[in-house]
C-alpha cells in the first residue's frame, strides 16, 4: 500500500482525534473509570539521616509491613526530608540510591570474622562480636600503651589503634565520641567525612 504525505497526515489525525475523543470520556471502559489509591498510603513513614558523606541530609523512609512482634518491615521508599535544614528535601545521587543498597543482596545484616589462618568468613553472634572487639582492644592497648616518652615526660598514648567516627552525628555525638576515644589514649582519630 502506498500512502502519499497527505494520506499520512489524514490517517494520523484521524487517529489523534479518536484518542482524544475516548480520552475525554466517551469510552466507558473500567480501566480509565478506576482509582488508583497512592502507593504510600498504608505506609509507615520515619525520618533517618543519609549514611554516606558528611552532609547529613535528612532522609523520610517508607515501610510496609503488619508491625507485629518479630515481623520485619519492608521498606520501599525513599525520598529526602522537606523538613530538615541540611537538605530540604533534594539528595544527591548516592542518597537518591539508597533503596538499592538497602535491598543488595551483598549486604551484610550480621557479624563475621575471619579468624587468623584461614581464608573463610564465619557468622558470629553482636554479642561474640562486641567480646570480640573489647578484648583485641584491651589486649593491644595493655600492650602497647605508652606512659612516658624517651625524655620521662609523661604521654598516655596508645599508638597501635586508631578510630574513625561516623561523620553524620550531631556535635554533641561527636563530642562525646572524641572525649570518649581520647580517655583511652588513642592519638590516630579521624572522621569519615575525610575519607
Amino acid at each position: 500500500m502506498k500512502v502519499t504525505r497527505r494520506q499520512f497526515f489524514k490517517i494520523s489525525t484521524a487517529g489523534l482525534g479518536g484518542s482524544s475523543i475516548a480520552l475525554m470520556g466517551f469510552s466507558p471502559t473500567a480501566a480509565l473509570a478506576e482509582v488508583r489509591t497512592f502507593k504510600l498510603a498504608r505506609a509507615t513513614e520515619t525520618r533517618n539521616t543519609c549514611p554516606y558523606c558528611s552532609v547529613a541530609c535528612g532522609l523520610l523512609l517508607y515501610s510496609v509491613g503488619d508491625s507485629s512482634q518479630n515481623v520485619r518491615s519492608r521498606i520501599i521508599h525513599i525520598e529526602g526530608d522537606p523538613d530538615n535544614p541540611v537538605n530540604r528535601g533534594s539528595l544527591c545521587p548516592k542518597g537518591a540510591g539508597l533503596l538499592d543498597f538497602i535491598h543488595s543482596p551483598n549486604r551484610l545484616h550480621y557479624p563475621e570474622v575471619r579468624e587468623p589462618g584461614s581464608n573463610a568468613w564465619k557468622r558470629i553472634s553482636w554479642e561474640e562480636a562486641f567480646e570480640r572487639v573489647a578484648t583485641l582492644m584491651k589486649e593491644d592497648r595493655d600492650a602497647n600503651f605508652i606512659t612516658r616518652n624517651d625524655d620521662g615526660v609523661t604521654v598516655n598514648r596508645w599508638l597501635s589503634t586508631g578510630f574513625l567516627a561516623a561523620s553524620a552525628s550531631s556535635n554533641e555525638t561527636g563530642y562525646l565520641t572524641h572525649k570518649v576515644v581520647r580517655s583511652t589514649g588513642m592519638i590516630a582519630f579521624d572522621n569519615q567525612a575525610r575519607v
